[in-house]
């Protein structure tokens, strides 16, 4: 259903049915309960952002519309927990794709896996030289609006699933009520 929606909603934006670009990020969300904690699988520590849940990585096409989506422990690197996302992304659903947007952290290895076992160009945005607060950058605001959206859904404010698959089901629950809202306001 969520695919039959995107490419429903892109082509009501008069695009085309598939993407040939999309843009890859991460979001640590805190668990459910006070300090973080909550039993159930892939829990951690994200050091950088001082969070304890999960990490939610998250492609998305030109749009906003989710391509494709991995929930797991926020203490695992974002190159690290894009690959098996990456990975999701197949030839047979989306044909035209080629180049992939993303922020420094996915710098290294990922941009030469992705060019050799996906045949995407990986195309680090990185930070204006002596940005220290938020800026809107190219492309990368089109995923954090994705984040945005996701985040008006009080079910997916905090990370309250035992499971890494309900919380992906969740997220693509609020993606088709997007969709859906779209195509018929």
């Amino acid at each position: 259903m969520h695919a039959a929606l995107r490419e429903a909603v892109r082509k009501k934006a008069g695009k085309e049915p598939t993407p040939s670009a999309a843009v890859l990020d991460s979001q640590s969300v805190q668990g459910g309960r006070p300090g973080g904690g909550k039993k159930g699988e892939a829990w951690g520590f994200d050091a950088g952002k001082k969070i304890t849940g999960r990490k939610r990585h998250l492609v998305v096409d030109t749009l906003g519309l989710i391509l494709a989506v991995a929930v797991h422990a926020a203490n695992v690197p974002d190159s690290v927990g894009a690959r098996p996302l990456l990975a999701q992304l197949g030839w047979d659903e989306f044909p035209r794709l080629e180049t992939l947007f993303a922020d420094q952290a996915y710098q290294g290895t990922l941009e030469a896996w992705t060019a050799e076992e996906l045949g995407l160009w990986l195309q680090i945005v990185p930070k204006l030289e002596g940005q220290s607060t938020f800026v809107v950058l190219p492309k990368r605001w089109i995923v954090e609006r994705t984040f945005a959206w996701l985040l008006r859904y009080r079910r997916l404010r905090s990370e309250y699933e035992t499971t890494t698959q309900s919380s992906v089901a969740w997220i693509y629950a609020a993606m088709i009520h997007l969709m859906a809202r779209r195509l018929a306001p």
